[in-house]
């Protein structure tokens, strides 16, 4: 199936953000004729120092907008700004550079789309060191298997799967690694990551500036903040990131597992900010995988996958995941555990019970029938991406034969009570949070009727699960918000997947503005 996300534009805007850092004074601001919340009234809304400071029937006199900046809305609808909460980064500024895979429907094909980007040998050159990227295949379904013997030997090729966890690599790419050896070029899980890291990267000040390209087009979304997951030291790329590039959004800095003892070192903890980041960045949660990946038929489940007798792969044994979880929560850090099988959900689920800490469990794809009432504990957010469901859906029918009822089950998962916050996985989906949004209430994100539709979620618990937890605009508020044309409740299903977002505010700045 062509993956339908990858064909959607991801051209990088032109655009010099008009803000300053939170920390700063931003200038007043008024918001009049503002249409506040779904369905709300017509009210005139004041900005200042950061904040929501008043919502007014009538508009405040000369002498309280002195020096403010006026704006008048005609009736556009404000609502809280827009969270990413489960980004990678540095995998979506390149993906948006990388070469679309997403429809390939066999290793062929696959290998026959590359052919058209190689350069002559000696051609070197490029940014990422003369490599070839590629991204976005899907060999779950594939007729055939992907292989090195279908790349040109001599070529350093690098081509990543849709979800993250298979990269598939040409004899060239494999010698630049210290692999040469591998029979298949084929690597996943563990294997896949470390060789992505081993890769020789783009120069920093260009990947620096790509990252920051793609804050300004989430920002041109509505996205005021994201949770970066990406493979790295975090706290100290983007520390630097916000001193020499224009960031356009907030970012809660995740920690990699393996840094672990770096963190409880350096003496981070879980929600403090990141000192000299202008309020910027804050310390993430550290990540640990449970299991794999639906595609790669790695995530672990109670039943085997269809034609085989394999239930996936188990990452980090229950007993390791305890102590891990034991030993963050001892210094201050959250976990956020990445679990994508009903077996991998539960063992996530039982660490929780046992520590009794706060943290987040990642994905939750497919969860026991029991299992779901256990995710209303405090303290404990379900991150989820509801684009997966409709991009996943013909694997899932084939390899989770009889078990989709309780798979992408988002509408169960608020009916036990779970706090639900909506993330794209992004390069997995792209960074688009109404892609999200108009996916978790539809199920489906094309012709097709909808899939499962039973766990559709209402939109306006959709959009608070996109905006970590803010349904609404009241005073006191951080003005980190989203200015809309049309109020989302009235659009249609296409629509909603496209709304135009006329300017977003961080902390009462402009990072997107249109002809307000």
């Amino acid at each position: 199936m062509p993956n339908p996300h990858m064909s959607k534009p991801s051209s990088v805007p032109s655009f010099e953000p008009s803000y300053g850092r939170p920390s700063e004074s931003p200038s007043r601001l008024l918001l009049r004729n503002a249409r506040v919340g779904l369905g709300g009234p017509v009210r005139h809304v004041s900005i200042m120092g950061g904040r929501v400071t008043a919502i007014r029937d009538e508009p405040p006199g000369p002498a309280e907008t002195e020096g403010a900046e006026n704006v008048d809305l005609q009736g556009a609808t404000l609502l809280p700004g827009l969270w990413d909460a489960h980004v990678h980064s540095v995998q979506w500024a390149r993906a948006r550079r990388r070469i679309d895979l997403g429809g390939a429907r066999s290793a062929g094909e696959a290998a026959r789309l590359v052919r058209p980007h190689l350069r002559p040998p000696g051609a070197g050159g490029g940014p990422s060191g003369g490599l070839v990227e590629g991204f976005g295949f899907r060999d779950a379904l594939w007729p055939d298997r992907p292989d090195k013997s279908l790349l040109p030997a001599d070529r350093p090729i690098v081509l990543i799967s849709n979800d993250l966890h298979t990269v598939w690599l040409s004899q060239a790419a494999l010698a630049l690694i210290g692999r040469g050896d591998h029979p298949t070029g084929v690597l996943r899980e563990r294997e896949c990551y470390d060789a992505l890291a081993a890769l020789p990267p783009p120069p920093r000040e260009v990947m620096d500036g790509w990252v920051a390209e793609a804050t300004v087009a989430a920002a041109r979304l509505g996205v005021i903040g994201v949770l970066d997951f990406e493979f790295a030291d975090n706290v100290t790329e983007w520390s630097r990131r916000v001193r020499e590039e224009h960031v356009a959004v907030r970012v809660v800095c995740s920690i990699p597992g393996h840094r672990l003892d770096d963190a409880i070192a350096g003496g981070l903890r879980t929600g403090d900010p990141v000192p000299d980041s202008g309020g910027l960045l804050e310390v993430g949660p550290v990540k640990i995988f449970v299991d794999g990946s639906l595609n790669t038929r790695t995530a672990y489940c109670d039943e085997p996958y269809s034609g085989s007798g394999d239930l996936g792969r188990l990452e980090t044994p229950p007993e390791e995941l305890v102590a891990t979880m034991t030993l963050a929560a001892r210094h201050g850090l959250q976990l956020a555990v990445h679990a994508i099988g009903d077996h991998a959900s539960s063992i996530a689920l039982d660490a929780f019970d046992a520590v009794g800490c706060p943290g987040r469990i990642e994905h939750a794809q497919l969860v026991r029938a029991a299992d779901f009432a256990r995710f209303a504990r405090p303290g404990l957010v379900a991150g989820v991406q509801p684009a997966h469901a409709p991009d996943d859906r013909e694997v899932a029918d084939v390899h989770w034969r009889g078990r989709t009822s309780r798979a992408y089950a988002y509408a169960d998962l608020l009916a036990a009570g779970a706090a639900l916050e909506l993330g794209s996985d992004a390069p997995v989906a792209p960074l688009d949070p109404w892609d999200g949004i108009a996916s978790a209430v539809t199920r489906t994100d094309d012709e097709r009727p909808a899939w499962h539709p039973e766990q559709a979620v209402p939109l306006r618990a959709a959009l608070a699960a996109a905006a970590r937890g803010r349904s609404a605009v009241r005073e006191g508020d951080p003005a980190d918000l989203m200015i809309l044309e049309r109020d989302p409740s009235l659009l249609s299903p296409a629509e909603l997947r496209r709304p135009r977002v006329l300017g977003t505010l961080l902390a009462g700045r402009w990072t997107h503005r249109e002809s307000l």
